[in-house]
């Protein structure tokens, strides 16, 4: 293989020595901690810019054209990169990245050209068919998974490839879209692996496109709603409370389902007003039902987008103010893996939301890797068991294990403990037998609209089964601060 790519090597070369500073040549080792060469390189790594690198790509296609030989391109993601920047500073991330480029020379010595594409994205020009191409992706996440040490700390990352060949996977103007499609679907796929391009991650990559200028465009239109589903005290079936889900109605495609347009929006940015529309709203409706005479706690789920930003609970302490609500009736649902993270953003944000006196939950309790004592370093006051574990209930003993231990660990802690998810009178009965506090799901309510529910309640409490207004949980305590997880705990 190195024999069929001499002339083309050469011609890289030849290119090269106009084009790329001189620490950065085909042949050459990569000398990250050169200086940079104004308008020619990346400031951090000492990568060609993006100029150069689409010479060198131009380049290389010329000479596959010329000589019938194909070239791949690799398109690396760190995966979870933006932990090492929240949890140790840019300047920490920064550092690391400029140790990327050493490795990537030391795993695919061969490699015609190298760019560093976006903040933890590098892209490689290799000479080679589909199997080398696999075959040096697993080289370079050997090299790159190997701990990074900055200041003496290790820290860990994984990596997700996508490759992308010419000329098998068309024209040359396309070939970092695919090979990047390539890599959106590995990551989408959990991460910490390679794949080569298929037309159907291209056809993805344009749906996707799609379904995110038209939910730009719902923002805008506010077209978005809330929809409520109601919980039930576990012993007297009132009604206690309600969680507001995010729903999308589009006109061409019909219900868009959250699992679909959030992570779309946390991706591109546009997370963080939508967010701020569900808070405003769920204050406003609370605060409606108030009004009618119904005294209903009201949950709202808040990603770890959303958790990372400075003002987040600033503003919702303001909305919660105008609309004259209670922060002790106002809960806000943290998914486990998202507390969990234990970066200094978070930790900053779950004290502001002690100090606020908001009613903090831990939603989908059982599908992350904490532990019920991990938990007290938090200022939660309910736990939410994920549904997968009620599921099994009426059939499965180690089922009932599991969440009879949960129950019982958890009150110990003094937290409230809800089950979402239960759809049969057995998974009730079981869940009332275990000392379980909330209930939600199927069997009582489905998720209605804000006016439905409060015909729905009101009829509840003609039949006894609603009371106005449950009492207030207290405060959640001071807890001690989070002790720092180790950098290999970084996900």
């Amino acid at each position: 293989m190195a024999t069929v790519w001499t002339s083309l090597t050469r011609l890289v070369d030849t290119t090269a020595a106009t084009l790329l500073p001189h620490h950065w040549r085909p042949g050459r080792a990569l000398q990250p901690t050169a200086p940079a060469v104004a308008g020619c390189t990346d400031a951090i790594t000492g990568l060609p810019d993006r100029a150069a690198f689409e010479q060198a790509l131009d380049d290389a296609v010329h000479g596959c054209d010329a000589r019938q030989h194909t070239l791949a391109v690799v398109y690396i993601g760190l995966d979870n990169f933006r932990l090492v920047n929240e949890g140790y500073g840019h300047a920490v991330g920064d550092a690391l990245l400029a140790q990327v480029p050493p490795r990537l020379r030391q795993a695919v010595p061969a490699m015609v050209g190298a760019m560093r594409n976006a903040g933890d994205e590098f892209v490689l020009l290799l000479p080679g068919d589909g199997e080398a191409a696999g075959a040096a992706a697993q080289r370079l996440r050997d090299a790159l998974r190997q701990p990074f040490r900055v200041d003496g700390v290790p820290l860990t990352v994984d990596v997700s490839i996508g490759i992308a060949l010419y000329p098998r996977h068309g024209a040359r103007a396309r070939l970092v879209l695919q090979a990047a499609a390539a890599m959106r679907s590995v990551k989408q796929a959990g991460g910490g692996a390679h794949a080569e391009f298929e037309p159907a991650m291209g056809v993805d990559m344009r749906q996707q496109a799609e379904l995110l200028r038209d939910l730009r465009h719902a923002v805008e239109l506010q077209a978005l709603q809330l929809v409520y589903q109601p919980k039930v005290d576990a012993r007297t079936r009132q009604v206690t409370g309600a969680e507001a889900l995010l729903r999308w109605h589009d006109e061409r495609r019909g219900v868009v389902s959250p699992a679909v347009f959030v992570p779309l929006a946390e991706k591109h940015g546009i997370i963080a007003g939508i967010g701020r529309w569900v808070i405003e709203e769920a204050c406003r409706q609370a605060a409606a039902w108030r009004d009618q005479g119904l005294w209903l706690r009201v949950a709202v789920n808040v990603s770890g987008q959303q958790l990372r930003q400075d003002d987040w609970v600033e503003h919702l302490v303001a909305s919660l103010r105008q609309h004259q609500v209670p922060p002790s009736r106002f809960t806000v649902e943290i998914t486990e893996s998202v507390a969990m993270e234990d970066t200094g953003v978070t930790r900053e944000a779950f004290e502001r939301l002690r100090q606020a006196g908001v009613h903090v939950a831990i939603d989908d309790f059982g599908t992350g890797h904490s532990s019920l004592a991990s938990l007290r370093k938090l200022p939660a006051a309910e736990l939410k068991i994920d549904r997968a574990f009620i599921t099994d209930l009426d059939s499965s003993g180690h089922a009932r294990a599991i969440v009879s231990t949960v129950v019982h660990m958890a009150h110990e802690l003094d937290l409230r403990v809800v089950a979402e998810g239960v759809e049969t009178d057995a998974q009730r009965d079981w869940l009332l037998h275990m000392g379980c506090d909330e209930l939600q799901g199927y069997l009582f309510a489905r998720p209605m609209s804000a006016a439905a529910l409060a015909v729905w309640a009101l009829d509840e409490r003609g039949n006894g089964l609603a009371a106005p207004p449950p009492p207030a949980l207290p405060p959640p305590a001071v807890a001690p601060a989070p002790v720092p997880m180790p950098a290999a705990a970084l996900r």
